[in-house]
């Protein structure tokens, strides 16, 4: 009983403090800063016009800082968009890395965007067939195994999902964020540091996720052995 518990505290622990030390680094960086000339929204479109991407917008948005493919958008929220902080610059940096795996055309960035449309789809419908099950199996006893699959492919979409996620987060902080800001000397040698942080903060923002849906997985798996 004993290690069980401590296990389910071990995951508990890898799920949440990550995210806690994401939420301290960013906070650390968000003072403004006077010495900046410009803030994380010129950043983005200075990376932009750099690297000849005039067909991506910068945006603001208030449900996370992201890249969306489907209307070439780095989005940023409003603190980093036109504030000028280290943090708002750096994540800026980062969703453009994004934008650049996009307009490369990268396979790992093609396959996580497919991965999401198609696990949206089912991640919506999952839930309504399970609630309906009831009624479904009252109308014919067949339904019920099908809403079971349904279930099943979401999750195992979802796990899919965040595994291709993870390296296509690290290839926009340190394989295409990192280098833009070093080659372009826009930050000092002790700003850079932090940089680094705020980059493998960025690169690490779904590791949460991604323990999630293999522990909804792992449940699941022991629930269909029984």
């Amino acid at each position: 009983m004993l290690p069980a518990i401590l296990a389910v505290l071990l995951l508990l622990g890898l799920m949440i403090l990550p995210q806690f030390w994401i939420k301290y680094v960013l906070n650390r960086h968000s003072r403004e800063r006077s010495d900046f000339p410009g803030t994380g929204g010129d950043m983005a479109r200075h990376l932009l016009g750099l690297l000849d991407i005039p067909d991506v917008k910068v945006e603001v948005t208030d449900m996370g800082d992201h890249y969306d493919p489907s209307s070439k958008a780095v989005r940023l929220t409003e603190d980093k968009l036109d504030g000028r902080t280290l943090t708002g610059v750096v994540v800026a940096a980062h969703e453009v890395g994004h934008a650049i795996q996009h307009h490369q055309r990268e396979s790992m960035f093609g396959l996580r965007s497919g991965l999401g449309v198609v696990t949206t789809i089912f991640s919506r419908a999952a839930p309504v067939l399970l609630v309906a099950t009831p009624l479904l199996v009252w109308l014919n006893p067949a339904f019920s195994r099908w809403a079971l699959i349904a279930a099943v492919v979401s999750m195992v979409l979802s796990v899919l999902l965040n595994l291709v996620t993870l390296p296509v987060e690290w290839d926009a902080s340190f394989g295409k964020a990192l280098p833009l800001l070093e080659n372009g000397r826009y930050l000092d040698d002790k700003d850079m540091r932090a940089a680094r942080q705020i980059l493998m903060a960025a690169a690490l923002t779904y590791v949460a996720g991604s323990l999630a849906s293999l522990v909804n997985l792992g449940v699941l798996a022991r629930v269909l052995r029984r």
